[in-house]
């Protein structure tokens, strides 16, 4: 492999959502046998589990931590997004400070909230306790916005970093969250590039065809390519620094027994493929 080749794929990294259950050691291997240099993990696994795999925490499981971490130290893969920092209501941040430890012991780089407070002045607070308790770790955060949550256009998201106002705080951009929510590849062209800090890709149709947003989004996206969004113009327009993570779960497929490396191994070669043709497109 090139350099170039070299370091798309670390830029690259398969995310929790699209594994489904699958425990964490596991996870990283899956990652670096695709050429992945990062993952998303969560503290257990998403609550989706077609293939039967066996339960895991790495809350409670002082073991599995260490067999992930030698994993991940073993295959060169590190977690780029920890996962479940969701702000809402009846949940304090500051109660979480053994979350935000784990995912430190974990080499976490930067932690994902979403915001589902509707009462604006506890969302801000709660967002910045986020950006706070993860500085103090040595990790970033970011808000993803997502149509029908709270936080749920660019435009606010944006807005909230900006009230925020942490170094540490940025924008995740997932591209069928942006451009089902009415978003453009010119909007995030107009961006000050810092405060874009991560990204997520699929591809889905531009309408829906299924009526339950949340449904589609967690369990039927498309490899890039097989939908409608424009995501080589996406690509063209967002930081080159920033990793990308493949959250491209296929429940049905998942479902009818396909592992998921050959599930994965498609959306990672089209995800190579616009990566490394970023510039070449505009908005």
């Amino acid at each position: 492999m090139g350099d170039d080749a070299a370091r798309i794929m670390s830029r690259l990294g398969i995310e929790l959502l699209s594994v489904f259950g699958l425990d964490p050691v596991a996870h990283v291997h899956l990652a670096a046998d695709l050429g992945c240099g990062h993952i998303s993990s969560g503290l257990g696994p998403a609550p989706f589990n077609p293939h039967g795999y066996a339960g895991w925490s790495l809350r409670d499981d002082a073991a599995l931590r260490r067999a992930m971490i030698a994993a991940m130290r073993e295959r060169g893969v590190t977690i780029s997004l920890g996962e479940g920092f969701a702000v809402r209501r009846g949940v304090d941040m500051r109660d979480r400070a053994a979350e935000f430890d784990l995912m430190a012991e974990l080499g976490a780089e930067c932690l994902g909230g979403v915001g589902m407070e509707p009462d604006v002045a506890r969302s801000d607070d709660q967002f910045a306790a986020l950006a706070d308790m993860a500085a103090a770790r040595g990790m970033n955060a970011t808000i993803e916005f997502a149509p029908g949550l709270a936080i749920g256009t660019l435009d606010a998201a944006v807005a909230l970093v900006e009230r925020i106002d942490r170094p540490n705080f940025r924008v995740l951009v997932d591209a069928m969250h942006l451009f089902r929510s009415g978003g453009t590849c010119a909007q995030v062209a107009a961006l000050d590039p810092d405060l874009i800090g991560y990204a997520q890709l699929c591809d889905v149709p531009l309408v829906a065809t299924e009526p339950d947003y949340f449904r589609e989004a967690s369990f039927e996206r498309r490899t890039p390519g097989q939908g409608e969004l424009p995501l080589a113009d996406l690509i063209a327009v967002l930081p080159e620094t920033i990793a990308i993570g493949l959250e491209v779960p296929m429940f049905a497929r998942a479902s009818a027994g396909e592992p998921p490396i050959d599930r994965l191994r498609p959306v990672v070669a089209a995800a190579h493929a616009l990566v490394d043709h970023q510039g070449d497109h505009g908005c």
